[in-house]
């Protein structure tokens, strides 16, 4: 176990996307507090800890995966201001989405632009602002927060985030640290992603099967809230009654 945890570890560092690096380092850090804090877990929180600050320099000196992201991270930024570099760079095309994406909700705050109407509002707004900007290179606003309120307005947008975090509110008292991670990682991916509006689906179905699946844990052991004892899961105690 901790041999195939050690390889995937130093995977993740090995294909260096930045959005996985984040969220493993801040999901890292929780991890660290709550080790230390609450499991009194000393060596274990301070070997992660380690870990945490020692990996980024090895992965800086032997992957050259990771160093060219690194040095493209800072290519991207230092060019965010020039406007056409959204044409080859992802980061400028993605903070000029978000500059799209707010301009978009200032006009339409309450009920949105609509889901069906966004691709077309989105390239009327690139076109007036940003025409330097490729027809091609035009993005939806890669924040699902945001892509939510464009398409639905702030009403939608709190329509969304309340059914998203009600399980976690719900199971608040009782929840898992791995159902509380995958919150953390799917909602760290809100931030430079529309996780759950992707045409590949994969973001929906990734939330979708770890959640569920940490919820059925509950279900499994009978400790789960009345509202969630629906069939398949049962617990052992009621195949038993």
């Amino acid at each position: 176990m901790k041999a195939s945890t050690g390889f995937l570890v130093l995977y993740l560092y090995l294909l260096a996307v930045r959005s996985g690096l984040g969220a493993f380092t801040i999901l890292g850090i929780l991890s660290v507090g709550w080790l230390i804090i609450k499991k009194r877990r000393y060596r274990q929180g301070a070997l992660l800890g380690i870990l945490l600050v020692v990996m980024p320099s090895i992965s800086f000196l032997y992957f050259p995966t990771f160093r060219n992201k690194y040095y493209n991270t800072e290519y991207d930024v230092a060019h965010v201001k020039t406007t056409s570099s959204a044409n080859n760079l992802s980061l400028v095309g993605r903070y000029y989405s978000y500059q799209v994406g707010v301009r978009l909700v200032q006009k339409n705050p309450w009920f949105g632009v609509g889901k069906a109407d966004m691709k077309k509002e989105i390239g009327h707004f690139y076109q007036q602002d940003y025409p330097d900007i490729d027809p091609s290179s035009y993005l939806m606003p890669h924040n699902q927060f945001l892509y939510c309120c464009v398409a639905f307005g702030g009403i939608g947008l709190l329509i969304f985030s309340y059914s998203f975090y009600y399980p976690l509110f719900r199971m608040r008292q009782q929840a898992s640290f791995l159902f509380i991670a995958h919150y953390i990682i799917v909602s760290l991916s809100f931030i430079a992603e529309f996780t759950l509006d992707q045409e590949s689906q994969i973001g929906i179905l990734y939330t979708l099967i770890f959640i569920l699946l940490s919820l059925a844990s509950f279900i499994q052991a009978g400790q789960a809230d009345p509202i969630l004892n629906w069939g398949p899961y049962i617990s052992h105690k009621q195949a038993t009654d």
